[in-house]
């Protein structure tokens, strides 16, 4: 049986979960997190629950962040997106020279995010880069200081390679004065989470702001940070699925009991039908949610002693990728069984229902993550870089 960890950060979250729920349309509308509500969620700390506490951050065990996103995601998914990215991206802070760290991070409402994928280049030049490029998903970017993006390293007219075909990938950090911000969040789900594109062009950048998660190792030695960052990742999207999924279980209970369907004089609550696909859609959460979090509990028992084995890191990844998938499934239940309620914008099942399935076409959480952990499976060579 877990031990939940209690925290004063969820304490402060849950007494602003009310006014999550009742400005969810407002945030879809402003495809962003109203800048007063994300005043507000900066002010619970939420954001600072994997930053080190040696820069202020409260350096929590990985289900209290589960807790935070599950509660948000059950208010608003696109709330609960933003709180998992821009809670997880102070992770990087761990890798970071001290005075980098605390330049980025230090402050008390200081807010990160970042986008992984390489998609810009970096080119070396004497004590940094020349960075120039273009990411998707700068997820939180309305009320982020500083957003990360990953370049492949060049040098001497050619990517710098770590070994044969593998280019080095450097994750580098731009202030937010140096970014450009386009407009072109428009989305079938997850609608308020501000994930428009980003770009720099020709913006040099400092080596003490870039980091390389394949060849660099945390300066903070503390269990958090022995986590993998492909593993955390892949967490907090199946964090924000269960708690979509969850809050789709108790919108289609309130549902059921109010709603008599078409031509009936029963409540669509006392129909044998409603009664399966809610017990199945309530199973289908709580066994994905206990995959995730016994994979958490084994992971963070290795985490105290050191080292996280190639095994327990293809498990993360294999129980992120399903309980994402699952929570998907047990919406669309939720979504099917409210009938034709479930289209109007009036319901919030049919903002779940987007807000689920865009997640599931995340790169941590999408098919080739079952393929990594089958690797690990069936006892093949696996790169752990990648999990």
């Amino acid at each position: 049986m877990t031990d939940w960890p209690a925290h004063p950060v969820l304490d402060r979250l849950r007494a602003l979960l009310p006014e999550i729920i009742r400005r969810g349309e407002e945030i879809e509308q402003a495809r962003q997190i109203p800048a007063d509500l994300a005043s507000s969620l900066i002010a619970t700390k939420v954001f600072k629950l994997c930053v080190p506490k040696s820069l202020g951050g409260e350096e929590a065990h990985p289900l209290v962040l589960m807790q935070a996103i599950e509660e948000v995601a059950a208010a608003d998914g696109s709330a609960g997106w933003t709180v998992a990215i821009g809670a997880s991206s102070g992770s990087t802070a761990a890798y970071l020279e001290p005075e980098a760290a605390k330049l980025i991070h230090g402050a008390p409402d200081a807010v990160t995010g970042g986008i992984f994928a390489p998609r810009g280049k970096a080119v070396k030049e004497g004590d940094g880069y020349r960075v120039t490029g273009q990411w998707q998903w700068a997820s939180g970017s309305s009320h982020c200081g500083w957003i990360k993006g990953g370049c492949v390293a060049w040098e001497d007219g050619k990517p710098r390679m770590i070994r044969d075909g593998v280019p080095e990938v450097l994750t580098a950090y731009f202030p937010r004065e140096k970014i450009e911000f386009l407009d072109n969040w428009y989305t079938s789900g997850l609608c308020g989470t501000a994930s428009c594109d980003i770009k720099v062009t020709d913006l040099f950048v400092p080596a003490a702001h870039t980091i390389s998660l394949t060849r660099d190792k945390p300066r903070v030695g503390t269990p958090l940070y022995v986590f993998p960052m492909f593993g955390l990742l892949g967490m907090i999207c199946a964090m924000t699925s269960l708690g979509i999924a969850r809050g789709a279980i108790r919108d289609i209970v309130e549902i059921a009991g109010a709603k008599k369907p078409t031509l009936s004089n029963r409540a669509l609550a006392e129909r044998g039908m409603t009664q399966n696909d809610v017990a199945r859609a309530e199973a289908i959460v709580r066994a994905a949610r206990a995959f995730l979090v016994e994979a958490i509990g084994d992971a963070w028992a290795e985490a105290e002693r050191g080292a996280i084995t190639v095994e327990r890191r293809a498990a993360l990844r294999l129980a992120s990728t399903h309980a994402t998938n699952e929570s998907a499934r047990a919406v669309d239940l939720c979504y099917t069984l409210a009938g034709g309620s479930s289209v109007y914008r009036s319901n919030t099942l049919q903002r779940r229902f987007r807000d689920a399935h865009v997640i599931t076409q995340h790169m941590m959480v999408a098919p080739p993550s079952y393929e990594l952990a089958g690797r690990v499976v069936l006892g093949l060579p696996t790169d752990p870089s990648m999990i």
